[in-house]
């Protein structure tokens, strides 16, 4: 006859392994909040909101945006893996958090290891631009001169380590050209610059090039995905422009501190998935330049890690100084 074992600890091991599917089950229990590691108005805010507002009616609950801007999105970051891990705290990650895992000797996190990417949002294009008046009207016009008189053409982007300024080494590496690239503080100051003729041409995010776009102040002469942006249907890629193999698109994705339960993530990625799938957020946002796209856990998960690694790689070979 086997021995009566006590029923106090039996319990505590049904209860430990019951809680968390219970948790689950409840969430989300309360408001959450949605950490975004840049300054409100701008198009990571925008699309932060944008879909917040449509899965806080899909979850119950309402979804409260904290603005925390820094370098690197550190300090947004790390508010995030220092909370629960319940599903009540995310953070919108971005390629910025690719390229600050590069950027930086030493981050105070693991960047793989203490997230848990719930799913993408969309993705950016960037914009290779010109002046209206400019006697660049293609790609390969621009390729011909840039090879003609190395470092002579000036291409504008943002600050260096941003995704512009990388993205425009990435276009010399592919391209074999060689350009004069000017880094300024602001994509305003860029798009100024080029439309003054202080740069010859720009890279920059499609969200503040369309609107100079449809004004007539500027002209595209390829946007930098793999595929035409739906904003910009007659703009052809840098592919198509025969740049083969460049594809950059900046990109904004939904995490969790890791640890977070795999059901709770799971609902998660499903508010996520009706949310893009909403005709009035297709449209709001496909406005701005934005490809909206969810995907599962393992695909944010991968593209997080894989874009590091690029990155890191062109951080490298363009000798640029990390902090």
């Amino acid at each position: 006859m086997f021995p009566r074992l006590p029923r106090r600890p039996l319990l505590a091991a049904a209860l430990a392994l019951a809680l968390p599917g219970l948790a689950a089950a409840q969430f989300p229990s309360r408001a959450i909040t949605l950490v975004v590691p840049f300054a409100p108005g701008g198009i990571a805010d925008v699309t932060a909101r944008a879909v917040a507002e449509v899965m806080a009616k899909n979850l119950g609950q309402p979804i409260v945006v904290d603005n925390r801007p820094s370098a690197g999105s550190i300090v947004a970051t790390q508010a995030v893996i220092g909370s629960k891990p319940d599903g009540h705290t995310l953070l919108l990650i971005s390629n910025g958090h690719a390229v600050s895992a590069g950027l930086f000797k030493k981050l105070p996190y693991d960047t793989v290891k203490d997230l848990a990417p719930v799913s993408t949002l969309g993705f950016f294009d960037l914009a290779l631009v010109v002046d209206h008046g400019s006697r660049y009207t293609s790609v390969a016009q621009l390729m011909q001169q840039a090879k003609a008189s190395p470092g002579q053409i000036k291409l504008g982007t943002i600050a260096v380590g941003s995704t512009q300024h990388l993205a425009a080494k990435l276009f010399e590496t592919d391209s074999g050209a060689e350009f004069l690239i000017v880094p300024y503080k602001t994509s305003p100051a860029v798009l100024m610059a080029v439309r003054s003729g202080e740069v010859d041409v720009a890279l920059e995010i499609t969200g503040p090039v369309i609107p100079q776009l449809s004004g007539g102040g500027l002209k595209a002469l390829a946007v930098t995905s793999s595929q035409r942006n739906p904003a910009l249907p007659d703009i052809p890629t840098l592919q198509q422009s025969g740049i083969a193999n460049y594809n950059v698109s900046s990109w904004n994705a939904i995490a969790a501190p890791a640890g977070t339960p795999p059901a709770v993530i799971e609902r998660l990625n499903r508010a996520i998935r009706e949310a893009i799938a909403s005709p009035a957020l297709v449209e709001k946002l496909q406005k701005m330049g934005m490809r909206l796209q969810a995907g599962s856990p393992e695909q944010a998960s991968a593209l997080l890690a894989g874009d590091i690694k690029r990155w890191t790689d062109v951080i490298r070979k363009a000798k640029i100084e990390v902090e």
